[in-house]
């Protein structure tokens, strides 16, 4: 998202917003809602009728009473006429009732629309912009964006155009009940009210957003703790993860304090304004009642008129400030409806037809920073049905192949093609669904179990739920849980270990696996012990038969049955070939690997021994 701005919102910048926001406040589709907002509109117009009857009628009333000398008489018609006339105005009123009731699905209309082109379009950018991301500030984001319009909506519709068609009607109807004077008293002093109004919230305008930014650092603050508390008790940092949101809330409160104390100049500016203007207009009825040009019906009329006039003109600082502030407030959604969507199908992209499933690299080049290229003219193939290993060491630039194949990225040089069609020219959603995926970092939803495993297939019953749970070793495990496969996993599948997580993800591309030709493994059984690895080993050799299939591996005993091996450093294949092919060059890296992590094993099964020697000797003893 961008940086924080500075200064007011300017009209052209009102304008840019209203037309983004057209489409989300008009339903195009939906007669019924175009007819509510159409009732809305003659509800609105009646109500400024009935703003301009009111204080008249109360003239007739005073006047029958005797308000214009005549002897006084029991006006019960025009009692009675006021007060339906009263019943009918102001916001308890029937009509503001009514504009309220029918309003209230074209507001969830705005909200829905909103929230699902926000969470679309979320969805739609790139891994790039969701690694870079804070979840916290997103959430926070999308939630006071979506509130704003619909504040904003109605702030327009109800409170600031109805105002605003007020004044006028009054400097008219001023004018022509009365004279040009008193016009322009009116006139003046909406005038002045409005310049101040406007000048002054302008000012505060730099405070709101200050304590805007400062609100969404302290959610993300707040939420990024939360969400590494395992870290944060692994180092005892309690005191330092408090410490540093009690910064951020010292912060926060300081600038919103900055924006509740310049609200008092911007009430005080506005008060004097209106006691001004209404201590003129009454000095100038009183002088023409004792002069005799007007009487006291008129005095009424006009004290009635301009006190009602008052009223929402009072609330008007209220309702511009709340548009500024909606306007704020939405600003960073707006901007994230602007962030730009790296990985797009092109207009004519074609289906993806999937025949052997042929993997080809063709002298790709890609790196995350272009000042740090992590592939740099990668070149191979993985025919179809075959089975592909990676290795190397951290950083090789492995887990960049997957993610380019998977187009989470697209290549800045060269092509990669699955039966030598071009991916970048095909859908994503095709090539997605031709791929199932064991990821290295599995991350689960917050939910039961059943719901994470039946995500690689939405629509599988509870027994193929449960046999690919059988057959990623994992389906006994759960049945031991009192929950069993309603067992919730918490967040981010805290509550499992990280075996369990891994199973998980095995059974839910197992359950995939029925559909996708090509899958990907990337340090699958990591979290495994030797024993489960073994299993889940062959139900993976199960899976993968007659697929293409790309594995990225750390132990090397995994891979010795993979039809081809490829040997990564620094973003290159430096040797490649079966593993007997490779174990015959003594010199060679994959060697050295391999004789490494024999090494390794070696020292681990000793000091595993070590240890259950010293538990029987403690037993003993």
């Amino acid at each position: 998202m961008r940086g924080a701005r500075t200064g007011s919102v300017g009209w052209n910048e009102y304008l840019r917003r209203m037309r983004t926001l057209l489409p989300f406040m008009w339903p195009k589709d939906d007669w019924r809602l175009q007819v509510l907002i159409m009732c809305c509109g003659l509800l609105l117009l009646a109500g400024r009728l009935v703003n301009v009857l009111v204080p008249t009628q109360y003239k007739r009333v005073v006047d029958a009473l005797g308000g214009d000398g005549r002897p006084p008489t029991f006006a019960w018609r025009e009692v009675l006429y006021f007060v339906g006339l009263r019943f009918l105005q102001g916001g308890g009123g029937i009509i503001a009732s009514g504009q309220t009731f029918l309003w209230i699905p074209v507001g969830q209309y705005t909200t829905r629309q909103v929230s699902l082109k926000m969470f679309e379009h979320l969805h739609s950018l790139s891994l790039r912009f969701h690694l870079n991301r804070k979840t916290g500030e997103v959430l926070r984001v999308q939630d006071r964006g979506v509130q704003s319009i619909v504040s904003l909506l109605n702030a327009i519709v109800f409170q600031l155009a109805p105002t605003l068609v007020d004044i006028g009607v009054a400097c008219v109807y001023f004018a022509l009940v009365f004279d040009i004077y008193f016009a322009s008293i009116v006139l003046a002093t909406m005038t002045a009210y409005i310049t101040a109004t406007v000048a002054i919230t302008d000012w505060r305008t730099s405070f709101r957003r200050e304590a805007n930014a400062l609100d969404n650092k302290l959610e993300a603050r707040a939420v990024d703790s939360l969400l590494n508390f395992e870290t944060v008790k692994y180092y005892g940092a309690e005191k330092f993860e408090v410490a540093q949101y009690d910064d951020a809330l010292v912060k926060f409160q300081y600038a919103s304090w900055k924006s509740s104390a310049s609200l008092n100049v911007l009430n005080s500016a506005q008060n004097v304004i209106i006691q001004a203007g209404l201590l003129v207009g009454c000095l100038v009825c009183a002088h023409r009642v004792v002069v005799g040009t007007m009487t006291v019906g008129d005095v009424v009329l006009y004290l009635s008129y301009i006190t009602q006039l008052y009223v929402p003109l009072n609330w008007f600082g209220t309702y511009y400030r709340m548009m500024q502030r909606n306007f704020i407030d939405m600003e960073n959604m707006l901007d994230l409806f602007q962030e730009h969507v790296e990985v797009q199908d092109l207009p004519d992209a074609a289906a993806l037809s999937v025949g052997q499933g042929t993997v080809k690299f063709e002298d790709v080049s890609f790196g995350y920073d272009e000042r740090q290229p992590i592939l740099r003219g990668l070149s191979f193939t993985v025919p179809g049905g075959s089975t592909v290993a990676m290795v190397g060491e951290s950083g090789a630039g492995k887990s960049t192949i997957l993610r380019l194949l998977f187009r989470f990225y697209d290549v800045d040089s060269g092509r990669i093609t699955i039966d030598g069609q071009d991916i970048r020219l095909i859908r994503q959603r095709d090539l997605r669904a031709s791929i199932g995926v064991v990821p290295q970092d599995t991350v689960l939803f917050n939910d039961t179990i059943r719901y994470n495993i039946r995500y690689g297939k939405v629509t599988a019953s509870d027994s193929e739920v449960e046999m690919a749970a059988e057959a990623a070793q994992i389906h006994d495990k759960i049945l031991g849980f009192p929950d069993g496969y309603d067992t919730k996993v918490g967040e981010r599948g805290l509550r499992l270990s990280g075996g369990e997580k891994q199973r998980v993800a095995i059974a839910r591309t197992l359950l995939k696996a029925s559909n996708p030709p090509i899958v990907l493994l990337d340090e699958a059984t990591s979290a495994l012990d030797t024993n489960t690895e073994r299993n889940i080993q062959a139900a993976l050799r199960r899976m993968t038969v007659n697929r293409t299939t790309i594995i990225i591996a750390h132990r090397l005993s995994t891979i010795v049955d993979a039809d081809q091996i490829l040997v990564m450093r620094e973003g290159e294949i430096v040797e490649s070939g079966t593993h007997a092919d490779l174990m015959r060059d003594p010199d060679g890296v994959y060697y050295d690997m391999w004789m490494k992590q024999l090494q390794e094993e070696k020292e681990k099964e000793e000091a595993e021994e070590r240890e259950k020697e010293e538990q029987e000797h403690q037993k003993a003893s």
